[in-house]
């Protein structure tokens, strides 16, 4: 049998040279702390989907244009790879490529986004619902869903004080971060939350600064006329403005303006957890 030889990289390097070189590799992470080296060296993803879906990840509301560089560092693909995924990503108009080099989310994932908010067919019956509940409390609403181990944004209404608390529809938040909504999210999608004997007696969840300091929300379940559990709709407010007696009233506003578009802030007779 024929051995391949080695290749030119490879054989340029004497025995000596290359046990030198994994020594100063070995020693090098060693005295690296575990956090530096997790950071500095992410696993790329190994299908060829989940690298271009990792690229579409890098971006936040933080970090909107993004370099080569960033893009990999942030997922750990070689710059060659990550060109020709680009590429892709480009032509897809899924990204945006500037004149300056840097990147972008391109207006596909808009459409997409789009699409995605109209197989929610409640939102024609459900922005008037969150209209009229800012109306009457003055305080941003916002209708979040439970996606994995997230809450998405939906629809919001921005309150119209000049101190408030502003939401973006898209936003996502972790579950475990906290919050009204995300303890109505996971009661009533089968999760665990503190709050659970709460809400199977009052039928809503309260926060104060929980999540964000010096912000109070409380939030109800939202159910369509089939009984379905659709989301969690959450007024979010100041807390020197949110009492317990405003966070009360801003429930009975709330589910008096489901009732009216044909929803329920209460679970039907025969749902169990």
């Amino acid at each position: 049998m024929r051995s391949t030889p080695p290749s030119k990289k490879t054989s340029d390097l004497s025995p000596a040279r290359k046990t030198a070189r994994r020594a100063s590799n070995v020693a090098a992470l060693a005295k690296a702390p575990a956090s530096e080296v997790e950071a500095s060296a992410p696993q790329p993803p190994s299908g060829v989907l989940e690298r271009g879906l990792s690229i579409l990840e890098c971006f936040t509301e933080d970090r909107l244009r993004l370099k080569l560089r960033e893009l990999a560092e942030c997922t750990g693909l070689d710059k060659a790879t990550l060109l020709r995924l680009l590429g892709v990503l480009v032509r897809a108009r899924m990204v945006h490529r500037f004149d300056d080099g840097a990147y972008a989310p391109g207006p596909a994932l808009l459409h997409m986004g789009m699409l995605y908010r109209r197989t929610f067919d409640i939102g024609t019956r459900l922005q008037p619902v969150l209209q009229e509940v800012m109306r009457q409390t003055g305080e941003t609403v916002a209708f979040y869903v439970r996606d994995g181990d997230e809450r998405v944004c939906l629809y919001r209404e921005n309150s119209s004080n000049e101190v408030r608390h502003h939401v973006e529809v898209g936003a996502r938040l972790k579950l475990s971060a906290g919050g009204s909504s995300s303890h109505v999210l996971r009661y009533f999608t089968g999760g665990s939350t503190p709050q659970a004997a709460a809400i199977a007696r009052d039928g809503f969840a309260i926060t104060r600064e929980e999540r964000v300091p010096q912000i109070a929300s409380v939030a109800v379940p939202v159910f369509d006329s089939d009984g379905v559990f659709q989301g969690a709709l959450v007024v979010i407010g100041i807390a020197q403005r949110q009492s317990a007696a405003a966070q009360r009233k801003a429930v009975q506003v709330a589910q008096q303006a489901l009732v009216q578009q044909g929803f329920s802030s209460r679970p039907p007779r025969d749902w169990h957890r």
